[in-house]
């Protein structure tokens, strides 16, 4: 080989290291952006399609999935609606704790729908929630456990409170309690001024 063929060859080589190089960091980029964005969901979703692939290439479906919804906020009066109906929905947990739950689970979807998520099935609905909430989702496949071991009668009432009080946070989250009482305090510091 005479010396252009070894340059030619030796830039090709770095070319090909260079081309490696960068693809193994966009790699790990990537993964770090998801295990942030996902947090305790991106374990649970490798651990369940047994590689890291193919759970990226889940959590990246997932993403594109619900940036096609129309996620709206609440309005406030639709807010003040759902609030009033879940402190209700509590104050009856004593006298019908099975009944409780799974109003809370009903008032849950119904919280979801009229926010823009699809209604499909349980783990579509819960993977859904993942892309924006997913420090909330473990709360809702807690609660929909519980759920279940209550449909097989093996569910007591303290489990049943747990279900409930697990439900309750990923309610707040969805019904944005801080973002609307900022709003409805806007106004208020506005006057004041």
């Amino acid at each position: 080989m005479d010396t252009q063929s070894w340059l030619v060859f030796a830039g090709a080589v770095i070319l090909v290291l260079i081309g490696l190089t960068a693809w193994f960091f966009f790699r790990k980029r990537q993964s770090q952006r998801l295990q942030q964005r996902f947090g305790q969901e991106y374990g649970r979703t490798v651990k369940e399609l047994g590689s890291q692939t193919k759970a990226e290439a889940d959590l990246k479906a997932r993403e594109k999935r619900v940036e096609r919804f129309h996620i709206l906020p609440l309005s406030l009066s639709d807010a003040a609606r759902f609030h009033e109906a879940w402190d209700a929905l509590q104050a009856r947990f004593v006298d019908n704790p099975k009944g409780v739950v799974f109003e809370a689970d009903k008032l849950v979807r119904e919280l979801m729908l009229k926010r823009g998520y699809p209604m499909g099935n349980f783990e579509r609905r819960a993977a859904d929630l993942s892309v924006d909430h997913a420090v909330v989702v473990d709360h809702y496949r807690a609660a929909q456990a519980i759920v279940v071991r209550d449909g097989r009668g093996e569910a007591d009432t303290e489990e049943l409170r747990q279900a409930v009080v697990h439900y309750r946070v990923l309610f707040n989250e969805l019904l944005e309690v801080r973002e609307a009482k900022r709003e409805a305090a806007r106004p208020a510091q506005m006057e004041a001024k």
